[in-house]
């Protein structure tokens, strides 16, 4: 048996709820409080604060956890980071009243910073050789300049709009950060077995996000230059139709580029075209 960390609220739980039911593992928390167990994999979720999971998660309480990578690099603690998932992005940047003059990272020498992230802070300034002072807030960190309690903040940043809204502008990118799932270092022999499942269905869903499954009627004479603009993933399948000269093209393709390769497909005689929505691709 496997178990999970997962935030208990929020965006990420969201995402990381929506992920296990795209693996397949179904979860039922519309009565969960703390742990629920999955009905048809041998997995229970443990939710938590996200600032939890990777103490959790290294003291083997849970063998997994689903958690930003900046909660991780701010712990510091012995963890495998398993995958990096592709959502829950966002940064952590430092920002400073709107009006102030900025000229680069020495302009928080001296200066008092407010944040929740002190050791990913203390790391960027120790590398550019600045001496600030660091007031650890938890919380709303973006008031503390207005509140006399900082000259700076920072902070994590998504939109940006809540530094606007309070005055602030954005002027370093220190650490870019996004959802990972993360394991104890010591799994055991089952444990990683099923993890590795977990990771065989989950490359599934990385290889399906983001494509359209096509298919057309076109003509024979054209199933050359149809194949040279559709590659898909190792060739698109053709199939004869029953009318005489015509055949049936199917392939994979980039969602981005749907609407182009459509129209060089009807610049050459594509017909009926049908495109579909793709669940899983199996590696």
């Amino acid at each position: 048996m496997l178990r999970i960390a997962i935030q208990s609220k929020g965006r990420l739980n969201e995402d990381s709820t929506a992920l296990l039911q795209e693996l397949g593992i179904n979860i039922d928390d519309a009565k969960r409080k703390f742990l629920s167990q999955s009905a048809n994999f041998p997995l229970e979720v443990l939710y938590l604060r996200d600032d939890d999971i990777p103490q959790v998660v290294a003291a083997g309480t849970a063998s997994l956890g689903i958690v930003g990578l900046n909660e991780v690099e701010e712990k510091g603690l012995k963890v495998r980071i398993v995958e990096k998932l592709g959502f829950g992005g966002c940064r952590i940047s430092l920002a400073i009243p709107k009006a102030a003059p900025y000229d680069g990272p020495q302009w928080f020498e001296g200066k008092r910073i407010a944040t929740s992230y002190p050791n990913i802070l203390k790391r960027f300034l120790d590398e550019k050789g600045v001496k600030a002072s660091i007031e650890f807030i938890t919380g709303s960190v973006e008031v503390a300049p207005a509140a006399g309690i900082a000259d700076a903040i920072f902070d994590i940043v998504s939109s940006g709009g809540t530094l606007v809204s309070n005055g602030l502008k954005e002027v370093e990118r220190v650490f870019e950060s996004e959802a990972v799932l993360i394991s104890n270092d010591n799994l055991s022999e089952e444990e990683e077995k099923l993890l590795a499942e977990m990771m065989f269905r989950f490359e599934s869903v990385k290889v399906s996000r983001g494509k359209k499954y096509i298919l057309m009627n076109i003509p024979r004479a054209s199933v050359e230059e149809a194949i040279r603009i559709l590659p898909a993933m190792r060739s698109p399948t053709v199939l004869p139709l029953a009318a005489e000269g015509w055949c049936s093209l199917h392939s994979v393709v980039n969602a981005s580029d749907l609407w182009e390769k459509i129209r060089q497909l009807k610049a050459i005689g594509a017909e009926g075209i049908l495109v579909l929505g793709v669940d899983k691709i199996i590696p």
